[in-house]
């Protein structure tokens, strides 16, 4: 019986043993024409096989398919190909690392953004408009603290942590009023009652026609 480990190893898995074999087999034939025809039955082969497994339509999708019919043949396949015929290279390609956001997230449960954007309002002009975005801010912290914790929070402890986002730029009073705990609370609530009733709303619709 002959082991995968011993056999040699696949290019591309995904095409299996066969195709590999048949892209091997291109070699022996020393006849240029009759080989470039032979690569042109395996690339429709090929397809096949990527379409049953992945779907992928698009423009380029019969370059790729040429593409990794030389990769597969460690790129010593010699027959007439309609593209370009590609360079070893490709296959050390590396993606561009993506620049992660490195500034800390002070506090999870608010996010990023929030962070962002509170210190961005910081930086705004004083006046109403400035009150107006900081007022909303706030309550929104609010709203997003008694999603993490159900309990109640003092509105002391939101003006601290919005005076810490904003790097003590937005510093606010008693004065300041924010929404009751118990009214973000019952909104809260009532949204989820009606998110949860609504399945059974429509089963119960649905029930109520089969029977008449």
């Amino acid at each position: 019986m002959e082991y995968n480990t011993v056999r040699e190893k696949l290019m591309i898995p995904e095409y299996g043993r066969n195709i590999q074999k048949m892209v091997h087999a291109l070699d022996e034939e020393p006849d240029r024409e009759k080989r470039t025809q032979m690569a042109k039955v395996i690339v429709k082969i090929m397809g096949q096989v990527r379409q049953s497994k992945d779907r992928e339509i698009g423009g380029d999708f019969y370059q790729k398919l040429w593409d990794h019919l030389f990769i597969i043949s460690g790129f010593k396949l010699d027959v007439d190909s309609p593209y370009p015929p590609p360079s070893p290279e490709i296959l050390n390609w590396q993606p561009e690392k993506l620049e992660r956001d490195q500034e800390e997230i002070r506090f999870r449960y608010y996010g990023r953004n929030i962070q962002k954007i509170i210190k961005q309002v910081a930086e705004l002009e004083d006046g109403e408009q400035k009150e107006i975005l900081i007022n909303t801010l706030a309550n929104h912290l609010k709203k997003l603290y008694l999603t993490w914790n159900k309990e109640s929070v003092d509105d002391e402890i939101i003006f601290r942590q919005m005076e810490h986002l904003s790097d003590g730029k937005i510093k606010l009073t008693e004065e300041t009023k924010l929404n009751e705990t118990r009214d973000i609370l019952a909104r809260s609530n009532a949204r989820r009652r009606r998110t949860t009733n609504k399945p059974y709303q429509r089963n119960h619709k649905n029930n109520r026609k089969r029977r008449y």
